[in-house]
């Protein structure tokens, strides 16, 4: 596609943002273990930044309408900047008695990052014209994607040379270098009515959702989604590894890689054939969801541990191939000003329910053993498959005047 230059900030911005948030995570999860020795410390790490963006996704809202969308997002990446470099100072003198103060930094941070990401799904409708949509979400999903597969090895490679500290330091280099990006943005044109009081603009979004009926119906797909998502955490698939498959550890990084680059093949998929899945958005939502389910399934019930690497890539692809036509869904089913809102309220549900669902999951597989978790996952993907095709009619390109 021919990026356009706000288009082409904006991905730069948030993409150079995003490798330094894997760079200082990366170094924050080593600092903490070393501090500690405990991997149930670390492991609070993954917490923290949940909690603080479902906190963020709830009041992200009691700024939108009094500050411009463009500089909701530059500043945000300025505030995680100026938090990242008093994180870097403080692990001068941090020590075992008082490293949690690390959380609330880090705690600060992702409640700017619960505020921006939001805001960079709104912005794109914007900055892209209407039917390069689907070009331009598959894009961002696949340097995403990208980033997420080859910075996390990169990073822990980094440690090898580098301190905890000189990788924070890398890590605000790039956050500054993303700060005058993201500025650099035009402003947007936001003809929002503000609403009278606090309450009605924290609900704003959820109102839109309940009022809006392809809205509600993709909340209720984040919701079975993001439980049945939350068997690929780490925790969760290291133990089908070890017990399932009866293999090494390495094959967790192996499965783990497999999923990364399914995604990003799905990525490219959507891009390459942009033209044909817009035009039957339901449909490609149906296939990605029904494919996911049957994927899983026989995810759960394999033994074979070249097979499950096979299996992992095809649950990424599968899942690109719903995720983004169904991006491009919400991006045209209601006007830009209400976006922003919509996309936090449908941020407060993910972060809160894969916070939660982490829990059960992890619950059940001690209760249940690993692979019935899997089959759960399985049958509630099953049931988004289910709730697509019941109401596929809607799964379509709302709204035509978007980009005038």
């Amino acid at each position: 596609m021919n990026m356009n230059k706000n288009f082409s900030l904006l991905l730069l911005g948030q993409s150079l943002a995003n490798i330094g948030d894997v760079l200082y995570m990366v170094s924050i999860i080593s600092t903490i273990f070393l501090l500690t020795g405990s991997a149930t410390a670390s492991s609070f790490v993954p917490f923290t930044i949940t909690s603080s963006m479902f906190i963020s996704s709830l009041l992200t809202p009691l700024l939108v309408g009094k500050v411009n969308l463009k500089w909701l997002m530059a500043g945000s990446q300025i505030g995680k900047t100026f938090l990242l470099f008093i994180l870097g100072f403080m692990l001068v003198g941090v020590t075992a008695s008082n490293y949690y103060l690390i959380f609330l930094i880090i705690g600060l941070i992702a409640l700017l990052d619960g505020c921006a990401n939001p805001i960079r799904q709104t912005l794109i409708p914007y900055y892209v014209n209407l039917s390069q949509l689907i070009k331009a979400n598959g894009l961002a999903e696949t340097v995403t994607q990208l980033i997420q597969a080859v910075m996390w090895f990169i990073g822990s490679l980094f440690l090898i040379i580098m301190s905890s500290q000189q990788l924070v330091w890398l890590a605000g280099g790039l956050f500054i270098v993303a700060s005058i990006l993201l500025s650099l943005l035009e402003n947007v044109a936001d003809n929002r009515i503000e609403a009278k009081g606090k309450f009605e603009q924290i609900t704003e979004g959820w109102v839109t959702l309940s009022k809006t009926p392809v809205l509600r119906k993709i909340a209720w797909l984040d919701f079975f989604e993001t439980i049945a998502g939350t068997v690929w955490i780490a925790a969760i698939l290291l133990v089908f590894v070890n017990d399932a498959l009866d293999v090494g550890g390495q094959w967790w990084g192996f499965i783990n890689g497999a999923f990364f680059i399914g995604l990003i093949l799905g990525s490219v998929y959507c891009i390459k054939y942009s033209s044909i899945i817009e035009k039957k958005l339901g449909t490609f939502i149906f296939i990605g969801s029904i494919l996911s389910s049957l994927v899983t399934l026989l995810f759960s019930i394999n033994s074979i541990p070249i097979a499950a690497l096979l299996l992992s890539l095809c649950v990424g692809i599968f899942g690109q191939i719903r995720g983004i036509p169904l991006q491009t869904v919400i991006q045209t089913s209601v006007t830009k000003e209400q976006l922003s809102t919509v996309y936090t309220s449908l941020g407060a549900i993910g972060t809160g329910i894969f916070g939660i669902g982490s829990l059960v999951m992890g619950l059940l597989a001690d209760l249940l053993g690993i692979r019935i978790v899997f089959l759960i996952s399985g049958i509630l993907l099953a049931a988004v498959s289910l709730i697509v095709f019941k109401s596929k009619h809607l799964f379509v390109r709302n709204i035509i005047e978007l980009n005038n």
